[in-house]
């Protein structure tokens, strides 16, 4: 499947862009042959702007930074744990026509022979010209998490931590693992976070049974982040704030959020809002193979998957198996059932996982010198063209 594209400098022009200061209502990008942003500002003034090969005239419209998905696990039919060169194009031109120009590529719980197959067909990917969303690495959630939170993880494969198996990985594909998701009150857990952190991989607390002050202490170690935040980990009582108390309680723990209105509550989404307010509240899908197709039948790591009106559940229990959302669905619930601004969401879509993934300097912001990873999107958040690295990929938008 190609979808590659020649970059043309390109003037998008009558936006009102979103910027890390602010909103320019009558505003301009312009993207030049190098596929970065040569300039960013109003039009107000600015008399004639540069005659380029192309001029996007935005109506109005929305232009965003592309979002950045840390916590996706496929899409379109397609699963990353099997996902070969024509799989990972299906799933990253899925994702990126609703907006994502950036992700990681999610494991499951599985064996450490499955898990080396991802690393090493996903490094074999990244080695080519990607023709849609960006693969910056892989995620791997589990396998070292905990039995007593396995969610729609496949308890079968669950270890206890081995920090052999990530030294073996990250020697022979060295920086492709950018983060790893555990349970940190695990034997060997904190060691295994001093690793992680050593050797720039992000340490993510999730399936976790973990107390208050076990996820504290944690932190000392190097653990910064959590995923999906209030599922699959203990929740907040009064006496026992467990995970989750610890994760709104310390602003040095970034959090992800499932926004899809099944998995967490609206009003607990906003409430997480509030006091996650330093650019540590990130946008997730957690979007499994489902994601773009209707439902049915699924499998996710080995487990039966059952998707009824949008919603993943094991087929044995009442688990939540993942989700068929899209960043440009959660954004658009952040903006509409949540109650939060646009400028808000969009730097919890771009901005936060930049700079969790240490990507800021690069892409998850409009801004002179930054990646020409761009939406434009019409007044109502309807997405109508997509940008990546400079380029146009054919997205059937």
């Amino acid at each position: 499947m190609s979808g590659a594209s020649e970059i043309y400098p390109t003037l998008i022009r009558n936006a009102a862009v979103v910027t890390p200061d602010g909103i320019i209502p009558q505003g301009y990008a312009l993207i030049n042959e190098q596929g970065r942003l040569a300039s960013v500002g109003t039009m107000e003034g600015q008399g004639s702007l540069p005659s380029v090969e192309r001029s996007v005239d935005a109506c109005g419209g929305w232009l965003l930074p592309g979002f950045i998905d840390v916590h996706v696990h496929g899409g379109f039919g397609h699963d990353f744990m099997d996902a070969g060169a024509a799989e990972l194009d299906a799933i990253t031109r899925f994702h990126a026509a609703h907006g994502t120009t950036t992700m990681l590529a999610t494991t499951v719980t599985a064996s450490q022979a499955a898990i080396s197959g991802v690393l090493s067909r996903v490094s074999a990917y990244r080695q080519q010209v990607m023709p849609f969303a960006t693969l910056a690495g892989v995620h791997l959630e589990g396998p070292f998490i905990s039995p007593q939170w396995p969610g729609a993880q496949n308890p079968n494969f669950i270890e206890p931590p081995r920090k052999d198996w990530l030294e073996a990985w990250h020697t022979q594909y060295p920086g492709l693992i950018r983060m790893l998701t555990l349970a940190p009150e695990r034997d060997g857990a904190p060691e295994l976070i001093e690793w992680l952190t050593r050797s720039g991989i992000v340490a993510s607390c999730g399936h976790t049974d973990a107390s208050y002050e076990q996820l504290t202490a944690a932190r000392k170690h190097g653990l910064r982040h959590a995923v999906h935040t209030f599922n699959a980990m203990t929740g907040l009582h009064h006496r026992k704030p467990g995970v989750v108390g610890a994760v709104l309680d310390h602003d040095d723990v970034s959090a992800e959020i499932i926004a899809d209105g099944h998995h967490v509550h609206p009003a607990a989404i906003r409430l997480l809002t509030r006091v996650k307010r330093q650019d540590n509240l990130l946008l997730i899908t957690d979007a499994i193979s489902a994601a773009g197709l209707g439902d049915g039948e699924y499998s996710l790591g080995g487990l039966d998957v059952m998707v009824k009106d949008g919603v993943a559940r094991l087929r044995d229990g009442d688990n939540l198996a993942g989700s068929t959302l899209t960043m440009l669905g959660a954004l658009r619930f952040m903006v509409e059932k949540v109650g939060i601004d646009l400028a808000a969401a969009s730097r919890m879509a771009s901005w936060n996982p930049a700079k969790l993934l240490g990507l800021a300097q690069t892409t998850g912001s409009i801004e002179a010198g930054k990646q020409a990873d761009l939406l434009q999107l019409t007044p109502a958040l309807e997405l109508e063209r997509v940008w990546i690295r400079g380029r146009e990929p054919q997205l059937g938008l």
